[in-house]
């Protein structure tokens, strides 16, 4: 088959998934990302290069064209695996990388560092990793409590003066983080984990991102799986899931039950829970722009067909009154994981 010239290519995936404008910048992004994480790590063996690149290629013919990745998936795999992916097809794609957790190897503990000599490093090493000599959107991955957000903040604006990097975010700030980062330098986008389990963003987060014009960028819009049809398979020892609060005995059992609440409306609407998830997290804003991950190729088109989907206010209540009958059980991480989450 004879590959159409990148302009021809462009023009068509662009009519497939409605594009937003990315907080603060002029940098268009696909209404849902692709969470890149767990084609390294963390759910799993990681898959090959030709099954990530196969999946990554999918997406941008999908119309999706925002990938989020860091440096600490996979110690590094996660950003030459895309690197790969997007081989002369750069210009197709808006790259977000992070930061801020460091981890050796193989290892899920981890020390935060916010340093300004240690933004700088890690993103040399980005860059070199995703063969490329800009990052689109560049966030601190955790918070580094033991030195002033302006510190950070003002490498990073540094940055983006040197062309190193369009447009900067904070993954899990507090409010108050949020104010003084930006007083420092507009932020385009804020990323925390938000789904109808997880709603932390509601007190406060999300209004205040509206008010500041940022992007919010929710991660495990599907709550890890807890928010589709799947059920989690216990003993795969790569899946961390499994050391997970929600994901233990009774925890899981509980928010199981209200997974299935929540499902009878999807099979109502004729579509899957993990689409309305999805849906419902867009309903929530405007400027809200989630990046649901998955290795598999049906997953990742019924997805980004979630995008069609549009909530009723009657569909709205009625998930409303579902979630406020049951209360979701276990913590989101444990200790270790929440090392950085800003309060």
């Amino acid at each position: 088959m004879v590959k159409q010239p990148y302009t021809q290519r462009k023009a068509m995936i662009d009519t497939m998934v409605e594009k937003k404008r990315l907080g603060n910048s002029d940098i268009l992004v696909s209404a849902i990302g692709l969470g890149c994480m767990g084609l390294s790590e963390f759910y799993g063996k990681p898959v090959t290069e030709s099954a990530g690149c196969r999946l990554i290629h999918r997406a941008l013919e999908l119309g999706v064209n925002f990938f989020d990745t860091a440096d600490m998936y996979g110690s590094g795999h996660n950003e030459q695996l895309l690197a790969s992916a997007l081989k002369d097809r750069r210009g197709e794609a808006v790259i977000a990388t992070k930061f801020g957790i460091v981890r050796k190897k193989g290892e899920y503990s981890r020390e935060i560092c916010g340093t300004p000599a240690y933004v700088r490093a890690a993103c040399d090493a980005s860059l070199l990793r995703l063969k490329t000599d800009y990052i689109d959107l560049y966030y601190i991955h955790r918070v580094d409590a033991s030195i002033p957000i302006e510190e950070t903040i003002g490498e990073m604006a540094r940055l983006v003066q040197e062309g190193k990097v369009k447009g900067i975010g904070i993954s899990e700030p507090s409010l108050a983080t949020v104010k003084r980062a930006h007083a420092e330098h507009p932020l385009s986008a804020i990323q925390s984990e938000y789904s109808m389990l997880t709603r932390d963003p509601e007190a406060g987060m999300l209004s205040l991102a509206a008010e500041l014009g940022i992007s919010f960028v929710p991660y495990s819009p599907i709550c890890r799986g807890l928010l589709s049809a799947s059920t989690h398979k216990k003993g795969v020892a790569e899946d961390f899931r499994n050391s997970l609060p929600r994901f233990q005995g009774e925890a899981y059992e509980n928010n199981r039950v209200i997974a299935q609440r929540l499902s009878d409306i999807a099979t109502q609407k004729g579509c899957s829970l993990a689409q309305l998830s999805l849906a419902w997290v867009m309903a929530q804003g405007e400027a809200i722009i989630p990046i649901p991950g998955t290795t598999k190729i049906e997953n990742l088109e019924a997805n980004t067909g979630a995008a069609q989907i549009a909530i009723t206010e009657d569909e709205l209540i009625e998930i409303a009154s579902i979630l406020s009958q049951y209360r979701v059980q276990g913590e989101r991480y444990t200790p270790e994981g929440m090392k950085g989450v800003d309060v």
